[in-house]
């Protein structure tokens, strides 16, 4: 009797370690894309304030597990269809298809009125990249660009109004994210998103004085006005 109760105990603790609980796994990208659709929401509703935005959209980049990234949102309706923040989301589908940009012993620009999708990875070996999104349509709130450069330039451009913000580092070269110059911040404006890493190279984004994105917030001022 005694050695078929020690059985048991053996045989059921590796079943109680393996249901972990779900807010302490580690957040994916899909998580990440969800959250910040909730809080792009909720700042174009009139919930958030624009630095309330932009110090949870900081901390949403920052944090490590899905547990963490239910604290930005706990206070706020889920978007709609999408799952709760505190599930686990291992096999999301990923949010669209990802846009390459890339240059090696060459150069690669992406230019005017075209569209950005909600993924963009740019690849610089030798080359030199340009990405201009001063004239681009954007069909989503946070657009994120990640770019890799080994003895390359990658240059990143935006609207003025557009929120920029960058994650980083370079290694014998530069990554430089810089910050809105002028003017009041529009909350209604997509987000732009810059990660990267720079080995004997230069990464650098900017907002582009005078260029100013009108399109994505005058389309989310008539949707609320329905």
């Amino acid at each position: 009797m005694l050695v078929r109760v020690d059985l048991e105990k053996h045989t059921a603790a590796p079943a109680a370690s393996a249901a972990a609980p779900a807010a302490e796994l580690r957040a994916s990208d899909a998580d990440r894309d969800r959250i910040a659709q909730i809080l792009a929401d909720a700042v174009a509703e009139g919930r958030l304030t624009a630095e309330e935005h932009s110090d949870r959209l900081d901390t949403l980049y920052a944090v490590k597990t899905v547990g963490e990234l239910d604290v930005l949102v706990r206070d706020l309706p889920a978007a709609a269809g999408s799952a709760p923040a505190g599930a686990a989301s291992v096999a999301a589908p990923a949010s669209g298809p990802v846009e390459t940009v890339v240059a090696v012993f060459s150069s690669s620009s992406r230019r005017g009125r075209w569209r950005p999708g909600a993924h963009t990875r740019a690849v610089s070996v030798f080359g030199d990249i340009t990405i201009d999104l001063t004239e681009a349509v954007f069909e989503q709130q946070v657009t994120e660009i990640n770019v890799t450069a080994v003895l390359g330039n990658v240059e990143v451009l935006v609207p003025e109004n557009v929120t920029l913000r960058g994650y980083g580092s370079g290694v014998l070269g530069n990554f430089e994210v810089h910050g809105r110059s002028r003017g009041e911040s529009d909350p209604q404006a997509p987000v732009v998103i810059v990660r990267g890493f720079a080995l004997l190279a230069n990464i650098e984004a900017r907002p582009k004085l005078g260029a100013r994105l009108v399109d994505l917030a005058d389309r989310m001022r008539k949707r609320l006005e329905r």
